[in-house]
């Protein structure tokens, strides 16, 4: 690793895997800078859809990217199931992951002078913004696994039977138009550690990527 290249963790897997969670207890744990790269995407989506645009039409989204800096990212209407459906519909746009991909990478090679360096959690991060750094994590688990997580998230013990179903659907869809885009598709570099959370806790998640992490900076 060259010595130019600061600390960055690169963690990739679709959504409701559990790398939220992991990466939020890695930046605490490493004191590192951290970027949802996810929150983009859904901003980007959620500005398309206030402005009663198509998330999947390129010039809607475009013009959308040119909102982010007014744009609220800690609006907890970001993380709804309907902005998750159309980032996904923005993110497979070519046009759109070039202009957030130099804003991404920016951040992951300038860490702030409090921070010993930074964690991006997306879906592209090992693969295509930073291929460089050694810290690559893949966190995945069942859909089925997922989908429940996400209901609960979303709806506690409210929510109903077709709740979930609705949950489960959207994320196949979202795996398979995420999986399957031209540009920056979401897929496992080849030297990142995979590690499925579907009947792992967070603890044993967290341990086993720091000891991922410790062997590779020895």
């Amino acid at each position: 690793m060259s010595l130019n290249i600061p600390f960055i963790i690169a963690l990739d897997g679709p959504a409701a895997s559990g790398k939220g969670t992991l990466a939020r207890k890695l930046a605490e744990y490493y004191n590192l800078a951290l970027l949802d790269t996810g929150i983009l995407y859904r901003a980007v989506g959620w500005n398309v859809i206030n402005s009663d645009g198509n998330p999947e039409k390129e010039t809607d989204a475009l013009k959308a990217i040119e909102k982010l800096p007014d744009t609220d990212l800690q609006n907890p209407a970001l993380r709804s199931e309907s902005t998750g459906a159309a980032a996904s519909k923005v993110a497979a746009i070519p046009a759109v992951r070039k202009a957030l991909r130099d804003f991404q990478r920016q951040f992951a090679y300038n860490p702030p002078e409090n921070k010993a360096g930074t964690i991006l959690d997306g879906r592209d991060i090992g693969t295509v913004i930073c291929p460089e750094t050694p810290y690559k994590l893949f966190i995945t688990a069942d859909v089925k696994t997922r989908a429940k997580r996400r209901f609960l998230e979303e709806f506690g013990e409210s929510g109903t039977e077709e709740d979930l179903e609705n949950i489960l659907e959207d994320l196949i869809v979202r795996d398979e138009r995420d999986t399957n885009r031209p540009m920056s598709p979401l897929k496992k570099a080849e030297d990142a550690l995979l590690i499925d959370t579907t009947n792992s806790s967070i603890e044993a998640v967290f341990e086993e990527a720091v000891s991922f992490i410790s062997n590779k900076k020895k």
